[in-house]
C-alpha cells in the first residue's frame, strides 16, 4: 500500500489558505491534490481524469483570482473535483455522488464558490457572459472566468455566448478553453510558449493600445497595421475565430505548469476586457492508466490505484443499451439505408461497435443535440433511415427539433431515448423524468416503452417499418429477457398493451421495465398487471376493459407525475364517467438529488414493497 503524503494538501481549507502559499510550494500542492483525488475516487467511483487534467489550472485560477469575489464558472463539472477540494469540500469528496453526499457536478450554493448550477455542456460562457454584465452594469469591481472543455466547445451554446459578448461593450470576462484532446492545436513548444508571454506582457499591450491611438488619426495606415497585426497572429495560432468574435486570443499554454498559468493569469487579470486563454492539457495526467486510457478513466467505478481498473466482461452487460447497440448492428446489416446518430454519447449508447462495423453510417455530431435532430430531418428527406439516440435529459436541448424538424415535418426516423427515467448518482441535471410529459403533447409521434429487453426488439423493429416519426425510450438499468437472441424482424401492433397477469379488484397499468418488478407481487395478491408498452396511443380499449371490470386502477410511470400518461388515463376515464377509483404512481414535483437507481425507486415507494404499501393503504 503506497503512502499517502497530503501534508501540504491538508493546510488548504479555502482558496484564502492558497494565495498565502508561496508560488514555489503550488507544484508539490498539486501532485498531492493529484495523489488524494486518485485514492479518494477509487473508493467512491465517480469522474476522475477529467480532475486530473485541470489540477494545475484549479490552483492557478484560485491562487491569482480573490475567489468568491471574483467569479468562476465551471462548464459540466466533470472537471469540478479539485475545486471543491480547494472550497471546503476536501474530506467530503469521499461522500461525492452517494445519497445525501456531496453532489456530482457544481451545484449552486454547495459553497460561496459555486454561483451556476452546471451538469450539462456548453453553458458556461453564457452564464459568465451574464455574471460580466451584471458587475458591469452594477459597477462592481471583479473578474468573471469561464472554463469550458473541447468537448463542450462543441455545442453552439459556447459560439451564441461568445458571439454577444463581442457585442457588449465595457466587459470583463475570461474564456479558458481547456484543450485536453488536442483538438484544436498541437502546439505547446518554446515559439507559442514565447509568443504567448509576449502577448500578454503589460509593456506589449501598452504598446498596442498606444498604437491604436495614434494610427487612428491616419485611418488608411491604421486598417493596414489591424491586418498585418491579425495576419501574424493567424499564421501561428489558431484564434482567429475567437478574435473575430471579439476576444484577444492567448495561447496556446501548457496547462501543467502552474507556476507560468500563475504569471500568466496574473497578466490576464491585469489587461482585463474580453480574453480568450487555451491551454492544453493532458487527460488523467499525473496517473499512468488514465493517462493512457482516458475514455476508461472518464467514469470510473471503485477501484485498486495500484492494479487499475477491471474490465468487467461485456456479455454480463444485460442493459437495455447494450441490447440496443446489439441490435444497431444487426439490423444495419440487413438494412443498407440505416444510419446512426448520437451527440457525443456513443460509448453511453453502445454506438462504438456499429461505429467500428459501419464507419460510414455513423455520426458523432458532438455535444449539439438540436443539430443531431436537424442533421436527422435532412438524412431521411434525403432517403436514408436515421436512428437519433439522445440520453433523455439531453433531450430537453433538442425539443425544438423533435417538434419542428421530426414531428410537423412527420419524417420517418427513430428517436432512441437512453436514460429514460431515474439515472441515479449523477443527480438531478441528469435524471430523465420530464421526457414522457414533454414528448406526449406533442402531434404526430409514436412512443413506446419496453419492459424487457425482448419487448425493445420488438419495438425498435416496429419503429423502424413505421412511417411516421417514433420514439422508443427505455431505463438506464438491465433488462429481462434475452440479450443475445435478438429479433431484428417481429414487430407488435401498433397502441396495443399487453397482459402479464389477469387479477381481480385492481389492475396496476405499467410503462417500461418497473412493471416487471410487480410481476411477483401482482401473482402473489392476484392484482391485474397490464404491460401498456405505449404512451402514445394509449390502448383506450384495455383501459375501458380494465375500468369496467376493477374497482381500483393505478398507473405506474417511471417520469413526472405532472404532465405525465397517468393523468392523461385519469382525465380520459373521468370525461367517460367512470366511477373506478384511479391512483397515480410516478416521480413527484421535485427533482431528484444523488441516489443509486434502486435507493431512489425505494424512497419514492416505486419499487414492488413500496408499491405493495401504496395499494394496500387504498384498499384499507
Amino acid at each position: 500500500m503506497t503512502y499517502l503524503n497530503t501534508d501540504l494538501l491538508e493546510q488548504i481549507n479555502s482558496p484564502a489558505d492558497l494565495r498565502a502559499l508561496k508560488p514555489e510550494d503550488l507544484p508539490k500542492l498539486c501532485g498531492q491534490m493529484r495523489e488524494y483525488l486518485v485514492d479518494t475516487v477509487s473508493k467512491t467511483a465517480g469522474h476522475l481524469a477529467s480532475g486530473l487534467a485541470v489540477v494545475e489550472l484549479t490552483v492557478a485560477l484560485h491562487y491569482v483570482y480573490n475567489t468568491p469575489h471574483d467569479e468562476l464558472v465551471w462548464d459540466v463539472g466533470h472537471q469540478s473535483y479539485p475545486h471543491k477540494m480547494l472550497t471546503g469540500h476536501r474530506e467530503e469528496l469521499k461522500t461525492i455522488r452517494q445519497k445525501n453526499g456531496l453532489h456530482a457536478f457544481i451545484w449552486r450554493g454547495e459553497t460561496p464558490y459555486d454561483l451556476i448550477s452546471t451538469g450539462h455542456a456548453s453553458t458556461s460562457i453564457g452564464s459568465a457572459l451574464g455574471l460580466a454584465v451584471a458587475a458591469r452594469n452594477l459597477r462592481q469591481d471583479k473578474k468573471v472566468i469561464a472554463v469550458i472543455g473541447d468537448g463542450a466547445l462543441s455545442g453552439g451554446a459556447a459560439y451564441e455566448a461568445m458571439n454577444n459578448a463581442g457585442s457588449i461593450s465595457g466587459l470583463d470576462l475570461l474564456v479558458i478553453l481547456n484543450d485536453n484532446e488536442m483538438s484544436i492545436s498541437h502546439n505547446v513548444g518554446s515559439v507559442a510558449k514565447g509568443l504567448t508571454r509576449i502577448l500578454t506582457n503589460p509593456h506589449y499591450v501598452k504598446l498596442v493600445k498606444g498604437g491604436h491611438q495614434v494610427l487612428k488619426k491616419l485611418p488608411a495606415i491604421h486598417e493596414l497595421a489591424m491586418r498585418a497585426q491579425e495576419h501574424l497572429k493567424g499564421l501561428v495560432m489558431p484564434g482567429t475565430l475567437f478574435e473575430e468574435m471579439g476576444f484577444n486570443y492567448v495561447g496556446p499554454v501548457d496547462g501543467h505548469d502552474v507556476v507560468e498559468l500563475v504569471n500568466l493569469l496574473k497578466n490576464l487579470k491585469e489587461m482585463g476586457g474580453l480574453q480568450f486563454l487555451h491551454i492544453v492539457t493532458r487527460k488523467g495526467k499525473g496517473y499512468a492508466p488514465a493517462e493512457e486510457d482516458p475514455i476508461s478513466y472518464h467514469g470510473v467505478p471503485t477501484f485498486d490505484p495500484e492494479r487499475g481498473i477491471t474490465p468487467t466482461p461485456k456479455p454480463h452487460d444485460r442493459s437495455f443499451s447494450q441490447a440496443f447497440g446489439n441490435w444497431l448492428c444487426q439490423k444495419a446489416a440487413l438494412e443498407p439505408q440505416l444510419v446512426g446518430i448520437t451527440p457525443a454519447m456513443p460509448v453511453g449508447s453502445a454506438m462504438v461497435e456499429f461505429a467500428k462495423q459501419y464507419p460510414e453510417r455513423f455520426f458523432d455530431v458532438g455535444i449539439a443535440e438540436q443539430h443531431a435532430m436537424v442533421f436527422a430531418s435532412g438524412l431521411s428527406a434525403g432517403g436514408l433511415h436515421p436512428i437519433v439516440n439522445i440520453y433523455s435529459s439531453f433531450l430537453q436541448r433538442a425539443y425544438d427539433g423533435v417538434i419542428h424538424d421530426f414531428a410537423i415535418q412527420d419524417l420517418p426516423y427513430m428517436l432512441v431515448i437512453d436514460r429514460g427515467g431515474i439515472v441515479g448518482p449523477d443527480g438531478p441535471t441528469h435524471q430523465g423524468v420530464f421526457d414522457l410529459a414533454f414528448l406526449r403533447t406533442v402531434p404526430n409521434l409514436t412512443i413506446m416503452t419496453p419492459s424487457t429487453l425482448d419487448e425493445l426488439y420488438l419495438m425498435l423493429n416496429t419503429a423502424y417499418t413505421c412511417k411516421h416519426p417514433v420514439v422508443v425510450r427505455y431505463p438506464r438499468c438491465s433488462g429481462a429477457g434475452e440479450l443475445d437472441r435478438i429479433d431484428v424482424t417481429g414487430t407488435i401492433p401498433l397502441g396495443e398493451g399487453r397482459m402479464l397477469h389477469a387479477g381481480a379488484h385492481v389492475a396496476v397499468l405499467g410503462f417500461g421495465p418497473l412493471v416487471q418488478d410487480l410481476l411477483e407481487l401482482c401473482r402473489e395478491k392476484d392484482y391485474t398487471l397490464v404491460d401498456m408498452r405505449f404512451v402514445k396511443p394509449l390502448d383506450y380499449a384495455l383501459i375501458d376493459k380494465l375500468a369496467a371490470t376493477h374497482e381500483h386502477l393505478v398507473t405506474l410511470e417511471e417520469g413526472n407525475l405532472q404532465g405525465g400518461v397517468g393523468e392523461e388515463i385519469a382525465t380520459y376515464l373521468s370525461t367517460a364517467g367512470c366511477h373506478c377509483q384511479v391512483h397515480l404512481c410516478g416521480i413527484p414535483d421535485k427533482f431528484l438529488f444523488e441516489g443509486t437507481r434502486q435507493e431512489i425507486l425505494h424512497d419514492l415507494r416505486l419499487d414492488a414493497e413500496g408499491m405493495a404499501q401504496r395499494i394496500a393503504e387504498f384498499l384499507v
